[in-house]
């Protein structure tokens, strides 16, 4: 079966792991839910920020004040003419003239929107300017609104006044109404009035329009002669918050504007590499042999390309383990396969012949090779368990002295017939410490220390070193033994490599044990190697292994 070819559906059994089929990334919208994410709390503080300013009045508030005090001096200035000029009788009781009176207070309203009232100390009103006096009969005046502004003016103020009615308001003031036969005594301000005291209101019609009104005193030698009442709309004010509410909307929806494509450019220069990331690990992970490279986002330098060059390296190194895999499998395969032909051959030839000798020959190859596969399988089964146990294994703190100290103590305690002497040298005072697997670091001394032991003479010195260099712990291993071949000493770590001493049995190492050794020690970070010593003359004193890790 090729690697592209799926092959078979393998039958699922309780108990069996199945990897989960890749999820399928959604398709691309316009705007992704990462931009409207960014993008709609900008917008809410933003509309949060402008519907505040809507409601908090205080601009509307100066308006009236400043409208009510206009009115108050007008009033003042009026009623200090009608006491100047409409006022007869004798200086000790002077009254009101209302031909007089009415006739200036048409001319002093007729140029203005403001409407004068005028009443006497019983609170009768003598004076109105909406009210015109001829031939004894009466026309009242009215207000219009001022013309439409066209269409899209009209259906702009409709829309506005909804907003505005739709909001909460933050106060309400009373309503206006007049009687038809109205006096004095129907407004507050007027009664004030009457009484000596400047006084204004603020109330709302029938249509919710502000009408504003000052009442003062008209009087002569502080002598209370009657009220005078002007008031007038809302109007001017409402155009004004309409005008600064419209600056404000204009320039909320320029801000709207320019935050929709700030939070739209930093949405995509998030969503878009990202997005691009997400798809090519989705192509890794439904990978058929094609390599597929990740983005390189690293120039960014951000927590993107941050992301990018973490995964590109985690894809490389998967490569690098699928391509591991692949060898180690081939390898296993070759390895395996010479016993298992050595054998058949062997019972094949076993069946032949009736020689006892060569029966009794056959019979110790085909217990050599079952030897040996039974060693091969054993070590293939460790070295494919190192990587996961080195993963799913707790660091600790390993005291490499202590270490080394053991490992020396048991080979003594088996090379008793004295076979070979062991040294450890390692200084005084407590040694280096770093994090590790215990149990694995002490596979690789034990590894190296019993290579030591296989290639060296009788009573042969077998040396184990400890020393800091550069941040690192470097230990190593010494023998006296032949050395090594200068031009196989980086073969030495390769999977299935065995050289042994003549003599030994054969099959009773599969040579996987330096490989091994080296898993371990890059698995922490390390590095081991292996040279000769020499003396002064070139000779080759023995070898030498030096691992080296990261304190």
């Amino acid at each position: 079966m090729t690697l592209g070819d799926p092959g078979p559906r393998p039958t699922i059994t309780p108990g069996t792991e199945v990897l989960p089929r890749p999820r399928r990334l959604p398709r691309r919208r316009r705007f992704s839910s990462l931009t409207l994410r960014i993008l709609l709390p900008n917008v809410l503080a933003l509309a949060i920020l402008v519907g505040g300013v809507f409601y908090l009045d205080q601009y509307r508030d100066a308006l009236i004040e400043a409208k009510i005090a206009a009115l108050q001096s007008e009033a003042e200035i009026v009623a200090g003419a009608l006491g100047e000029s409409a006022l007869a009788g004798p200086d000790d009781a002077p009254r009101i003239v209302p031909e007089r009176a009415a006739a200036m207070i048409g001319r002093l309203a007729e140029s203005s929107r403001t409407r004068v009232r005028l009443f006497d100390p019983n609170g009768t009103l003598v004076a109105d300017s909406r009210t015109l006096t001829s031939a004894g009969r009466e026309v009242r005046l009215r207000i219009l609104p001022p013309p439409s502004g066209g269409a899209i003016a009209d259906a702009f103020r409709r829309a506005y006044d909804w907003v505005v009615d739709w909001l909460p308001a933050r106060e309400v003031f009373p309503i206006y109404l007049e009687r038809p036969g109205q006096r004095a005594q129907d407004y507050a301000e007027t009664t004030a009035a009457l009484r000596g005291r400047v006084d204004g209101a603020v109330r709302q019609d029938e249509d919710a329009e502000l009408v504003l009104s000052v009442a003062v005193p008209v009087q002569q030698l502080h002598h209370v002669l009657g009220a005078l009442m002007l008031s007038t709309d809302g109007r001017d004010i409402v155009d004004g918050m309409r005008s600064v509410r419209v600056g404000i909307i204009q320039a909320f929806l320029i801000t709207l504007g320019v935050t929709v494509l700030m939070s739209t450019f930093l949405a995509g220069t998030i969503a878009r590499p990202v997005r691009r990331l997400a798809r090519a690990a989705q192509r890794v992970r439904r990978w058929r042999g094609e390599r597929v490279e990740i983005p390189d986002l690293s120039r960014r330098g951000d927590e993107i390309g941050d992301l990018s060059a973490a995964l590109r390296e985690m894809t490389a190194v998967l490569y690098a383990r699928i391509e591991a895999i692949e060898s180690f499998a081939a390898d296993v395969a070759h390895e395996i396969k010479n016993p298992l032909t050595s054998l058949q051959s062997a019972v094949e030839s076993l069946s032949r012949t009736d020689d006892p000798r060569q029966q009794e020959r056959l019979t110790q190859v085909i217990a050599d090779d079952v030897r040996r596969l039974d060693r091969l399988i054993t070590d293939i089964s460790n070295a494919s368990r190192v990587d996961a146990e080195l993963l799913r294994s707790e660091t600790e703190p390993v005291d490499l002295k202590a270490m080394l100290e053991t490992v020396v103590e048991v080979y003594r305690e088996r090379m008793r017939s004295g076979r070979q002497r062991f040294e450890l040298v390692a200084g005084d005072g407590r040694g280096p410490t770093m994090e590790g697997v215990p149990g694995r670091l002490g596979q690789v001394i034990e590894n190296l220390v019993a290579n030591a032991v296989s290639f060296s003479p009788p009573e042969g010195l077998i040396r184990l070193g400890l020393s800091r260099r550069d941040g690192m712990a470097e230990i190593t291993v010494e023998d006296e033994g032949p050395g090594l071949p200068e031009d196989k000493i980086e073969a030495l770590f390769d999977r299935f490599y065995t050289k042994r001493p003549a003599g030994e049995a054969f099959g009773r190492h599969s040579g996987l044990g330096l490989s091994i050794a080296r898993q371990i020690v890059e698995a922490h970070g390390g590095s081991i190697e292996a040279e000769n010593r020499h003396d002064g003359t070139g000779r080759v004193l023995g070898a030498r292994f030096v691992i080296r890790l990261p304190l």
